[in-house]
């Protein structure tokens, strides 16, 4: 059934409405509460629903023996292969728990460390980009820049990066960080500014703030110049609050170049892009088109047009920088993408090329076996009909700047990297394009990173990159 009161969805993708993308295992078992929840019913409930949902119907098997998989995940696999090989559904349609997705989007509510971490491609080396507050992680004095040497379930056990990386790649990494269930426990060998040690660090519950208390959102001062940058991890209800302040305090300042860095933001809620949105929109009119979403013809009364809606705290903006990255995908390429006809080459984006995904989910429920079906079923454009950036906003957008991501300096400082970029595109300087690849960025001491992430995440991994 239709989950109307969540049901456009935009994790890794884009979309109006007022629900983005999960996560979720495709092999988990749920607890059913009904007979009707054996492998086979829920396998032929997917199929029921790929049939008259999906977006690309036309790349669906003519016929497809359901019994040769022995996940439903697996099985929508093997349905959205064809798309899959076209690059427009990357493991996009998912099953996962209703429980877990609700608890995600509603409070950030996860379990683990409370970090997120990067790998380096070349070196086989992990980093910790950002470490969230309240969480077992900072509270050990892990934050960002610190590398993560060895891992064990004590120290007798631990086992260096380079090795798990030499014998399973990243995965074998995310498998020695354990279970993502409160009370695991880990041995992390750690090297940052105040040298090596050993710390043990349980996994906990938390809720993810969505805008650091830390760096999340403040007035930077240079040149005689403000500018206003504002850092949303995640696109979550209780980012509304703390986007609304941010803005109101930009707006009392009479700020109007503004910094939005989403860089490692997976998507959440389409109703938080609206707001943002909204938000950088004081100069837009009710008649002013943020987003177009379209279903299939079949389902073509589902369509929608988002317009602009002012808000008491709106700014209306000169110019804005917007970082991204690899781990750049859904709610916050929709933003982005939105912005593009109304502020053309005032904008930018800065970093590295993002995701790249145009379409978004809707949310399909079976709550007898606490089955959520999360399939693409809708494209999203911005006012010119544009949304051809599969391959990432850098192919759209009208000025790149490239930058890396220093985790040698937090985010928001003048002297990171990204930011010094964002800051210097705000004042007119000039920059070197983004080229069309995917990639988080350059680690300032190593090779290339790309934020680590499981082979089938979670609902906080998929909204939130790297999240363990």
């Amino acid at each position: 059934m239709l989950s109307l009161a969540a049901m456009l969805s935009a994790c890794g993708g884009s979309g109006g409405g007022t629900v983005a993308g999960g996560g979720g295992t495709g092999g988990s078992t749920p607890t059913p509460t009904s007979s009707a929840c054996s492998l086979a019913d829920r396998k032929a409930w997917v199929l029921a629903q790929m049939n008259e949902w999906y977006l690309f119907p036309e790349t669906l098997p003519a016929s497809l023996n359901p019994a040769g998989y022995a996940t439903v995940q697996d099985y929508l696999d093997a349905l959205t292969a064809t798309a899959r090989s076209q690059r427009r559904d990357r493991y996009f349609t998912y099953i996962t728990s209703i429980a877990e997705e609700d608890a995600y989007y509603n409070s950030g509510s996860s379990a683990g460390f409370g970090f997120r971490l990067s790998y380096d491609t070349v070196n086989r080396r992990v980093f910790v980009s950002e470490t969230f507050e309240g969480t077992p992680a900072l509270t050990a004095g892990i934050d960002r820049g610190a590398e993560i040497y060895s891992i064990g379930t004590s120290v007798a056990t631990l086992q260096t990066v380079s090795d798990l990386m030499a014998s399973g790649g990243p995965q074998a990494v995310v498998d020695a960080m354990g279970p993502s269930t409160p009370g695991t426990t880990r041995v992390l060998r750690v090297h940052d500014s105040s040298g090596q040690r050993n710390l043990t660090v349980a996994k906990a519950d938390y809720s993810l703030t969505p805008v650091s208390s830390r760096y999340g959102a403040q007035i930077i001062t240079e040149g005689g110049q403000q500018y206003g940058y504002v850092n949303l991890r995640t696109f979550i209800n209780t980012a509304d609050p703390a986007l609304r302040s941010a803005f109101a305090n930009f707006r009392a300042a009479g700020i109007t170049n503004i910094i939005v860095d989403f860089r490692y933001n997976g998507g959440g809620l389409v109703s938080i892009a609206e707001l943002m949105g909204d938000l950088l929109g004081r100069n837009r009119s009710t008649s002013d088109v943020f987003a177009y979403t379209t279903f299939r013809s079949s389902k073509s009364a589902n369509n929608e047009t988002d317009y602009f809606g002012v808000q008491s705290q709106s700014i209306a903006p000169t110019r804005v920088a917007f970082i991204g990255t690899g781990g750049t995908a859904s709610a916050s390429e929709l933003v982005i993408n939105a912005f593009i006809p109304y502020l053309g080459t005032n904008s930018a984006l800065i970093g590295t090329n993002t995701y790249g995904k145009p379409v978004g989910q809707i949310a399909l429920d079976r709550s007898a076996c606490d089955d959520r079906l999360r399939v693409i079923a809708f494209a999203v454009e911005n006012r010119d009909h544009q949304s051809a950036y599969f391959d990432g906003l850098a192919t759209v957008m009208p000025r790149t700047c490239r930058a890396s991501d220093d985790l040698t300096r937090p985010m928001g400082d003048p002297n990171e990297a990204s930011t010094r970029a964002a800051i210097d595109f705000l004042a007119g300087r000039s920059c070197t394009a983004i080229s069309s690849g995917g990639g988080i960025g350059t680690l300032s001491v190593t090779g290339r990173q790309e934020l680590l992430q499981p082979e089938r995440p979670s609902t906080v991994q998929r909204e939130t990159p790297g999240a363990f």
